[in-house]
């Protein structure tokens, strides 16, 4: 009787998860944001989402758990119901870099979420002042070796992918630029055009309008290839660093146990999302690049940037 009570119990549990997959979604889907409302994350979250709901064919609702750099709203979705309707737009920081920060994450991002698609992508870009006499990456790079100059440059915190940009560059060129620890990237970029620091890792969102507006100058982009926004601003791989890469990056991830069912519908709604050509235009006014992907796909690039950012932070000394 236990048997057959057992037997009942998985094939019920089973209908019902099957026709809850096929009727996903039934109800509003929750979007979590790691930030505050008005960041990067977010904005970027809110241009993606009408169209998502169009898709779904259910509303998009936008939660914003700032705190920990991300690692608060990590912590909630791998606890959640991994019923499909709670996703997050994580980033690079909470899935690469803090793992690896001291005292770490209470999660491991390669085991506890369950990937859905890539979002989005968008370079850093060293930027001087416009009249700084700093014309080159060679100048920065010689300027940072040199005992008679000093350079500095400055990152909206810690670990930020600005800071970690900086600090790849000290480890392949060999220069001693100094870090300056910013608790924003508005304070940092407030300094350079005051001329207290000499450069900024800013990502090409930040970047664009004080290039725009003749304030500042861009020496390098840090992604692998140029950037479409700044076609004319040579890669730091091109300019004698082959394999540098320092990319920002957005992506969709589930709770741990989602089924594989509704990661798939999930990664089709993202996918078409991401494709759609309004979407894509409303995310290059911001400078951003729609990167949809597998499952699959962001299970390995994640991987991978965890793995060679982790490398990188081994060498860091934090002293501020």
């Amino acid at each position: 009787m236990r048997i057959l009570l057992l037997l009942a119990s998985l094939f019920l549990t089973s209908v019902y998860a099957q026709t809850n997959t096929l009727s996903f979604p039934s109800k509003p889907v929750k979007l979590i944001v790691g930030f505050a409302a008005g960041g990067g994350s977010d904005s970027v979250a809110r241009l993606i989402a009408p169209k998502l709901s169009e898709v779904l064919g259910q509303s998009v609702i936008i939660e914003n758990r700032p705190g920990g750099g991300g690692n608060i709203a990590s912590e909630l979705l791998t606890k959640t119901d991994p019923d499909g309707y709670t996703i997050m737009l994580t980033t690079i920081g909470a899935m690469a870099i803090n793992p690896h920060m001291p005292g770490g994450t209470p999660y491991d991002p390669n085991k506890d979420f369950a990937m859905i698609s890539q979002g989005v992508v968008f370079s850093n870009i060293l930027v001087v002042r416009a009249d700084s006499p700093i014309k080159t990456l060679d100048d920065f790079v010689k300027a940072g070796k040199s005992d008679k100059d000093f350079v500095s440059f400055g990152s909206s915190g810690n670990g930020s992918t600005g800071h970690l940009a900086g600090e790849l560059l000290k480890l392949r060129s060999g220069m001693k630029a100094e870090h300056i620890n910013y608790k924003g990237g508005g304070q940092a970029m407030t300094d350079l055009l005051g001329g207290n620091i000499q450069g900024i890792f800013a990502s090409t969102p930040t970047a664009i309008p004080f290039l725009e507006s003749g304030k500042l100058r861009a020496l390098a982009v840090t992604s692998p290839k140029r950037t479409k926004f700044l076609p004319n601003v040579p890669t730091i791989a091109e300019l004698g660093y082959p394999g540098y890469q320092a990319n920002n990056w957005y992506s969709f991830v589930a709770p741990p146990k989602t089924s594989p069912e509704l990661i798939k519908k999930l990664n089709s709604a993202l996918v078409a999302t991401l494709k759609d050509p309004v979407t894509i235009e409303k995310l290059h006014k911001v400078a951003v690049e729609p990167a949809p992907s597998t499952p699959e796909e962001l299970a390995a690039y994640t991987k991978s940037e965890y793995d060679a950012w982790g490398k990188v932070i081994k060498n860091i000394k934090f002293t501020n």
